[in-house]
């Protein structure tokens, strides 16, 4: 009897219902006990510590006010940890979602600087993938910071990316939030600006 293929099911976007599913808090939901979710790095964890934050924009400019975002970082010394324990003061793994203000916070470490798979230093980067309506498929990028500008200059993914002003879409700006270190990092998803994203 020959072999019957299934045909390929058709492709769904995340939304709108990725915050009941994924972000319960940011829904208006009780967390669940155990939740990956947006404390990386806990009082604890050595490294500086700083808090990301950021919008996440479509194509006509406005807020996605329920977007779903995941974050990949090296620990401060420049090495991942794919052993996630909620009990462990850092793990390179974290979760946040855009609430109805439409912002995204995330509380981290600034990570260290590695080098790539050919031995080529990167400098301090989150990987960052994002997921929302509209998207099949989620959407990578790369956040790196304004305070490292001689890395990022020889950054080989960085120049990957022709045109300097591009480049700038990856960058998040210093700043502070009461008096503590903070970094904003927008995300436009189509139209002027777009952000830079790769396809890993």
């Amino acid at each position: 009897m020959p072999v019957q293929l299934l045909p390929e099911t058709p492709s769904q976007t995340a939304g709108p219902y990725v915050h009941i599913g994924l972000a319960l808090e940011a829904a208006g939901n009780p967390p669940r006990e155990q939740e990956i979710w947006n404390e990386m790095a806990k009082p604890g964890a050595p490294g500086e510590h700083i808090l990301l934050m950021g919008h996440v924009y479509d194509g006509n400019g406005h807020l996605i006010r329920d977007s779903f975002l995941e974050f990949w970082q090296a620990n401060h010394e420049g090495v991942y940890d794919s052993d996630y324990d909620l009990d462990k003061p850092f793990n390179s793994f974290g979760r946040t979602a855009t609430t109805d203000v439409g912002e995204w916070t995330l509380k981290t470490i600034k990570p260290g600087t590695l080098n790539n798979a050919a031995g080529v230093p990167m400098a301090a980067h989150i990987n960052v993938s994002l997921f929302a309506r509209g998207i099949n498929i989620h959407l990578q990028t790369r956040l790196y910071f304004d305070d490292e500008a001689e890395a990022n200059a020889l950054d080989p993914v960085l120049n990957l990316i022709e045109q300097p002003q591009r480049r700038e879409t990856l960058i998040a700006k210093r700043c502070t939030v009461d008096g503590k270190l903070a970094y904003r990092f927008d995300i436009r998803v189509q139209g002027e600006a777009e952000t830079v994203f790769f396809d890993f």
